[in-house]
């Protein structure tokens, strides 16, 4: 169903995509949207190694909202900031790609607790200013499920 990777030597294993998806926080969610044009938004997210889940946060209406009520196949892309080669000009860079399916939470706890965690990512470790957030913004927030159907990632060396 999903075309298999042509630079197979670049292709990285499961493990090492599932450590650059925990490590990052930003990549960019693409959707099918108005007119059948594809939809890329930079957005921040949460991966769960233990369910293999990708959540996301944001508004409960927009492009993004009416372009996943319409189809639920969608494509997420990360990518790591780079490693110096040693001796060299340039970068190695992994960088992976998601197939899957995404669903709106509906559970209002799992979305104040995929916020909670999302805010935590970017070093707001103050819990006091996390909860006062959250107590201000619940009824505006919606959260997204990303169930992965296929996952490749792949070493781009840049010199």
């Amino acid at each position: 169903m999903f075309r298999e990777m042509r630079r197979k030597k670049q292709q990285l294993s499961f493990e090492e995509c599932q450590e650059v998806l925990s490590n990052e926080v930003r990549g960019v969610l693409s959707v099918i949207g108005d007119n059948g044009y594809p939809y890329g938004i930079p957005i921040n997210y949460k991966y769960s190694s233990k369910e293999n889940k990708i959540y996301f946060h944001g508004a409960k209406e927009g492009h993004k909202i009416d372009a996943i009520s319409k189809n639920d196949k969608v494509s997420f892309t990360i990518y790591e900031k780079g490693v110096p080669i040693e001796s060299k000009r340039g970068l190695n860079v992994r960088s992976v790609i998601i197939f899957g399916r995404i669903k709106i939470v509906e559970d209002k706890e799992t979305t104040l607790n995929i916020c909670r965690h999302i805010s935590r990512q970017f070093n707001f470790a103050d819990e006091e200013f996390i909860e006062g957030e959250i107590k201000k913004f619940a009824n505006a927030v919606m959260c997204l499920e990303l169930t992965p159907e296929h996952i490749t990632g792949k070493l781009i060396n840049e010199s």
